[in-house]
């Protein structure tokens, strides 16, 4: 019988906090065949029997970073030796061996995540409205995305103003017209000349101003229709796995204008989305993760609304609605219109006082991987509104993960985790972020580990720098920031994760993807340059926001990321030896005062702009200025390449200890100018003393070198909760 204390409710050796307790019993557990009491007494033993391997497991990661300092620190004064170097890391244990020749069985998957390429949204699932933009970005309008963003200049009459701006508006509508001529050729003729789309026999038909007709070039890139065969309302189109929609009516006002009664061109734009529990969420205690767990409870019930404000009233956003279209065999078919859903639990290193075990707080992606799972049980049952999977499947991705052993060992947790909420085995689904060195250059054999249920790898290149930079903190100074862009470990790194996976047999089963976009304003730029992430074999990639899941989804037009994935397959083979490549500043070469000066402002402003928000405010991912006013996305994977590039120079004598504090000081005004117009805004030039953002950026820096693997969230879980209790 459960005891009650203050605070917690006792169920055998746990103390369960209340809020947690009473959201489990009353939310989330009815209408899953899971039991209150039998999903704590599971959770009870999974936590007896995996705790102890947890700390071990970290212990490890530890025991494996001071012998590699040790080995650095020994042959500072020697030129590097690849071949020792690796001999060394393959003799602690740090390196494994090969595995043998396999190709993942994953099965129950869905077509989003294993057929159809295209743009992948990450989202704090601390925010509903966020939450709720990216579930319903799975569509997206080209006209909007075009209009609003740098993609349309604003020179020759086409500037952004108040009203609708026609020069610019056409633009947009011939970008429309050229994508549909690209990818969806006519028999003969363009769709510049279109003034009717309508349904013939079954098939899609236009017809010219002179009154001739003709169709598609490819007639089975058609795929449906809305309305009436002779009118229709809107084309459903095909190319790549990745759907196109012709919206049509004269009832609106875009469609009075055109000769064709096109309105609009919808793309399938954020085809998967992770739900983030980790980097871009501020949760440090069980009143922000409440929020995390109420959000992702409401998306897998598909009851999640959120109230937000306008300036003339407020309206409610909720998930989107299925769309039903009359199929070439004449009958109806549902298309999907939310993103299919992924959610990022938080990594081992983190412990949580939600629950205690024996008095003491567990690893938080226990509690994250278990009421998660049971939350998704009501869209594996049918008990929801919006179906999330259709092949009856629940996705989880594991971060900061180290190497095999620990992948084995969330493997081997899942599989737990599916006894206890009675899934079939291999339900819950695996991601695996390739983003610490030591999983990295050991890729193929933590794939291994969990060949039967892994859908997902990806380059998290910023965490992975995090990492290369504290694992290397005894190597000698670290090349700046910028350069590290161009370094041979890095190139290596993006290419052999995708050589790996497709080596791995994950085309066609599971995404290979590549990171963010960082800067959302600059739209123009991701353009040009993002579709080097499918050149590279990605199936998937990050952006920043729904308009560029539209925008960055004409890139999946554009290639056949499944030819590339082939034609990669025959690549030579990165080395290894590559991956380990050590990006130290060359000794011949010297630093001068003004680019260390540029270096160190740099980072400092980058760690304070972050912090100031996530520290003072609780926001965990947000549009920070750097030092030039351009906004860029920032997570806690970005603070943790700043804080330990600075830790890194101060360990070496590049920069001293009051030179840091001199510049985070200088900076500190900065920031405190770039966010003069935010009214939730604490000034940290005030009272440096007294401002808890500014200490916890001090301490991420002279602190780094000690923080396990340079990990930030220690010093900022502790900072933040200084700061609520300050708020109070």
């Amino acid at each position: 019988m459960a005891i009650e204390t203050d605070n917690y409710i006792s169920v055998g050796n746990l103390q369960i906090n209340k809020s947690l307790h009473d959201l489990v019993k009353k939310e989330i557990a009815p209408r899953t065949d899971v039991t209150n009491k039998s999903f704590w007494t599971s959770l009870e033993k999974i936590l007896q029997d995996y705790m102890p391997r947890n700390l071990a497991l970290l212990k490890k990661r530890d025991s494996l970073q001071k012998k590699i300092d040790n080995w650095h620190i020994k042959n500072r004064n020697k030129k590097h030796n690849p071949k020792a170097y690796k001999k060394f890391l393959k003799e602690i244990g740090y390196l494994v061996d090969n595995v043998e020749e396999f190709s993942i069985n994953t099965e129950n998957v869905d077509d989003e995540i294993a057929m159809i390429p295209g743009p992948q949204l990450v989202v704090p699932l601390d925010n509903a409205r966020y939450v709720l933009n990216a579930v319903n970005a799975r569509w997206g309008s080209l006209y909007d995305a075009s209009y609003s963003t740098d993609t349309i200049s604003q020179a020759n009459g086409c500037k952004k103003i108040k009203r609708y701006n026609p020069i610019r508006g056409d633009r947009v509508i011939l970008r429309g017209r050229n994508l549909l001529d690209r990818h969806f050729p006519l028999e003969r003729d363009t769709h510049k000349h279109i003034t009717q789309y309508f349904i013939k026999n079954n098939q899609l038909a236009v017809r010219f101003g002179d009154d001739s007709e003709t169709t598609l070039l490819k007639p089975q890139q058609f795929i449906g229709y809305t309305g009436k065969a002779e009118n229709p309302d809107s084309i459903l189109l095909c190319h790549h796995n990745l759907h196109l929609e012709i919206k049509l009516g004269a009832g609106y006002f875009i469609g009075r204008r055109d000769h064709a009664k096109i309105y609009d061109i919808q793309l399938e734009s954020a085809v998967t989305t992770i739900m983030d529990c980790e980097d871009s969420v501020a949760s440090v205690d069980i009143e922000d993760k409440l929020k995390v767990y109420n959000n992702w409870l409401g998306l897998m019930k598909g009851t999640l609304v959120e109230t937000v404000e306008k300036e003339d009233g407020t309206i409610q956003r909720a998930m989107e609605e299925d769309k039903t279209y009359i199929g070439v065999d004449g009958k109806p078919f549902i298309q999907h219109s939310r993103s299919l859903m992924l959610v990022r639990n938080v990594g081992h290193h983190l412990y949580t006082d939600m629950v205690l075990y024996d008095g003491k707080p567990v690893p938080e992606t226990m509690i994250d991987l278990m009421v998660t799972s049971l939350c998704a049980i009501h869209d594996l049952k049918g008990n929801t509104k919006r179906s999330n999977s259709r092949k009856g499947s629940v996705y989880i991705v594991k971060p900061k993960m180290h190497g095999s052993e620990e992948v084995a060992f969330a493997n081997e947790l899942f599989g737990r985790t599916e006894e206890a909420l009675k899934l079939p085995a291999n339900t819950l689904k695996m991601g695996i972020m390739d983003e610490e060195r030591r999983t990295s250059v050991n890729l193929k054999a933590c794939i291994y580990a969990a060949k039967e249920r892994v859908v997902f790898i990806n380059t998290g290149f910023l965490d992975r720098t995090g990492d290369d930079i504290h694992t290397n903190m005894e190597a000698g100074p670290i090349i700046p920031k910028a350069e590290i862009k161009q370094a041979k470990w890095l190139q290596a790194y993006e290419d052999s994760n995708v050589q790996v996976g497709l080596d791995c047999g994950l085309m066609n089963k599971a995404q290979i993807g590549k990171g963010m976009w960082a800067m959302p304003e600059e739209m123009t730029n991701m353009m040009k340059t993002k579709i080097q992430h499918l050149k590279a074999g990605a199936s998937t990639s990050w952006v920043p926001s729904p308009v560029a899941a539209t925008l960055h989804a004409i890139h999946y037009h554009r290639l056949n990321i499944k030819s590339r994935q082939v034609a990669l397959m025959e690549a030579a083979r990165i080395p290894v030896d590559d991956i380990l490549d050590i990006p130290v500043i060359d000794k011949k070469r010297k630093l001068s005062p003004l680019e260390i000066r540029h270096e160190l402002e740099n980072n400092a402003q980058g760690i304070l702009g972050y912090v100031s928000r996530w520290v003072g405010q609780g926001v965990g991912c947000s549009k920070v200025p750097d030092i030039n006013d351009v906004a860029l996305m920032e997570d806690c994977a970005t603070l943790r390449i700043s804080s330990q590039h600075i830790a890194n120079w101060l360990h070496h004598g590049i920069v001293t200890k009051a030179e840091v504090r001199e510049a985070m000081k200088r900076m500190a005004v900065i920031v405190d100018r770039q966010n003069r117009d935010d009214k939730h805004y604490q000034p940290m030039s005030k009272d440096f003393s007294a401002s808890v953002p500014f200490l916890a950026a001090i301490d991420l820096v002279l602190k780094g070198r000690n923080q396990a693997n340079g990990y930030t969230e220690f010093i900022l879980y502790k900072r933040r909760l200084e700061q609520k209790i300050l708020d109070v």
